[in-house]
């Protein structure tokens, strides 16, 4: 399967708008932004996990990376609240579910596969003094990407200026892109060469963003 697997054009998906597709465990829904592959897949997807629900035990041969959007994800490590960011680097596993419901944004096989750094953050925790209205919070970096969480008060303007690509998810308010209004979790791609140039609105917005990965992006090493 490929969904907007062509890294070099503009992707732009409402995830609000898309409906939810059964994943293969009971309970587990997605709607997916990105994909190669089939279940195994370098993907890139919102998660929604019923109350109660949860998923077989699994290793992330390719990593896993993700935020934590509403509820309390769980495995065995712990309890994961919304606004939490999370790295499960390449050979790590776990048995994930969540009791009260949750949904999360997570992208698979998009690591290095050398990394072996596995972490958590809260995110709003992480962010740093405003300047010119942008609070910034860095939550990864390494040689092939660079991933942060922006707090932007109303009307600030963002501009990033990114070799290798830039992926932005909107969190919270909402984000004036050239033509295009992204609201709640939306997700725009941008290719290697294209600026990001937005522009918070009314409420102000609280985004994801990841610069300088896409030249990396490849289906899964076992297909």
């Amino acid at each position: 399967m490929e969904l907007n697997a062509d890294f070099s054009e503009r992707a732009l998906v409402h995830a609000t708008d898309l409906d939810w597709v059964a994943s293969p465990m009971p309970g587990v829904d997605r709607r997916m932004l990105d994909r190669i592959g089939d279940e195994v897949a370098r993907a890139t997807s919102i998660v929604r996990y019923a109350p109660g629900s949860h998923f077989s035990a699994h290793t992330h041969t390719g990593g896993e990376e993700f935020i934590v959007l509403e509820g309390v994800f769980q495995d065995e490590h712990g309890d994961y609240p919304a606004g939490t960011y999370v790295r499960n680097p390449p050979t790590s596993a776990h048995t994930p579910g969540s009791e009260p419901g949750c949904t999360i944004f997570v992208k698979l096989w998009q690591f290095d596969m050398g990394d072996r750094t596995q972490f958590r953050k809260d995110m709003a925790a992480e962010l740093g003094t405003k300047v010119e209205g942008v609070a910034t919070a860095l939550l990864h970096e390494d040689s092939r990407e660079r991933v942060s969480f922006l707090e932007l008060d109303p009307g600030a303007r963002l501009a990033v200026e990114a070799a290798g690509g830039t992926e932005v998810l909107v969190l919270g308010g909402t984000l004036k892109v050239g033509a295009d209004a992204l609201r709640l979790h939306s997700w725009l791609r941008l290719p290697d060469g294209e600026p990001l140039v937005a522009r918070a609105g009314s409420e102000g917005a609280k985004v994801w963003i990841k610069t300088g990965h896409l030249p990396f992006a490849a289906a899964p090493e076992t297909q």
